[in-house]
């Protein structure tokens, strides 16, 4: 064998070495590989077996309670007009004729408060029409009230939401006088409640529920009308209700047994509040089983009188607490007015109280109303149930 045969050789046994080396190296490989996969799929069983150890925890979501504060405002008598029988030229006619036919000058010193609530409510105690058919009335002594259709304006330019026709006014100018009123609060978008109409409103997404009764008497057919309207109302989804009344004896300070006995009735019947009005002066409030009785708001913006002798009264608030579109409780503020910016005369300009005024008024208030326990002191209240 030559030399140039043996390194042939040589090189082929070298080759064979080469790729059997490879071999072993290509199946080390593969095994190191499989050992990682098994260890890799084993702690993935492990994982699988413990649900605890890779579990998302769901987080708890806590809904905050919605809140929110509707404030009410209740006033007394407002007799936009006067009666033929009484002087022109110092009625309320005359003074606003002689103020350039300002509809916003008679309610300017309160304007302000009844446009900063949620809602307005006040008796209307006179006709607005062009009739000058006066109703009959019994006694020795009786007004019959009427203002032009105009005098609208004078509520819609104060911010006033609702009004109660319910009252002994309303059909001083018969028929005629209280269609003439009634269409003209329509068209006016003023709410009535009173005198078969009841008023629903809703008011930041509650509904509040008015009504208005004249209270003469205690009797059988005017409980099943409460009983009948409350009962309607809370089923349309009235959250709040509140009655106003018109009865009671004039000129005096505490409610007679009949206020008393429909106030309570209305309350024990699902009545949220009572407010009354008539006496012409301001009466006792009372805190009849934690709600809130007012039996008389007196005056406001009153014509039928150019110089009554007590010009006190009031602007009740009510502040509804809500939460989650359901009344949580109830706060309540007398804010001391006079009918008149001036003491010696009516006129007509309805005035927050100060000074000695509105102690006067805060105090005679206390004095009637001992179920308030002194609470009445220009600020919010709340009632205890008693």
């Amino acid at each position: 064998m030559n030399r140039r045969e043996t390194k042939i050789r040589e090189k082929i046994e070298q080759r064979k070495k080469y790729k059997k080396k490879k071999i072993h190296m290509v199946n080390a490989l593969l095994i190191i590989i499989s050992i990682l996969l098994v260890g890799m799929l084993s702690i993935y069983l492990k994982g699988t077996n413990n649900p605890n150890k890779y579990e998302i925890k769901e987080k708890k979501i806590i809904k905050e309670p919605v809140e929110k504060e509707i404030l009410i405002s209740f006033a007394g008598d407002f007799t936009l007009g006067t009666d033929t029988k009484l002087s022109y030229d110092s009625s309320l006619p005359a003074t606003f004729i002689n103020n350039g036919k300002n509809y916003s000058y008679f309610l300017q010193n309160v304007s302000e408060i009844f446009s900063k609530d949620d809602y307005t409510l006040v008796n209307l105690e006179t006709t607005f029409t062009d009739s000058n058919v006066k109703s009959h009335k019994e006694g020795a002594i009786f007004f019959n009230f009427k203002g032009p259709k105009e005098y609208v304006n004078i509520l819609t330019s104060a911010s006033i939401d609702g009004v109660t026709i319910a009252n002994n006014h309303i059909y001083d100018y018969g028929n005629q006088g209280i269609n003439d009123t009634i269409n003209i609060l329509k068209e006016n978008n003023i709410d009535i409640c009173g005198e078969g109409y009841k008023i629903l409103k809703n008011i930041k997404g509650i509904k509040f529920g008015f009504l208005g009764y004249t209270g003469w008497e205690f009797s059988e057919d005017l409980k099943a009308k409460i009983v009948k309207d409350i009962n309607e109302l809370r089923n349309q989804g009235a959250e709040i209700v509140i009655p106003y009344f018109h009865w009671g004896i004039e000129k005096a300070y505490k409610p007679c047994d009949v206020q008393e006995k429909l106030a309570r009735f209305s309350i024990d019947n699902g009545a949220d509040a009572v407010i009354g009005s008539h006496p012409h002066v301001i009466q006792s409030i009372e805190n009849y089983r934690g709600k809130l009785i007012v039996y008389s708001m007196g005056n406001f913006c009153f014509g039928g009188n150019p110089n009554p002798p007590d010009k006190r009264t009031f602007i009740l608030q009510l502040k509804a607490d809500i939460k989650d579109n359901k009344l949580n409780t109830l706060e309540y503020k007398i804010i001391p007015a006079m009918i008149s910016s001036k003491n010696y005369k009516n006129d007509y300009i309805p005035t927050l109280a100060t000074g000695e005024n509105k102690t006067n008024i805060l105090n005679k208030l206390n004095e009637l109303s001992p179920t308030l326990d002194e609470k009445i002191k220009d600020d919010f209240f709340s009632l205890d149930f008693k």
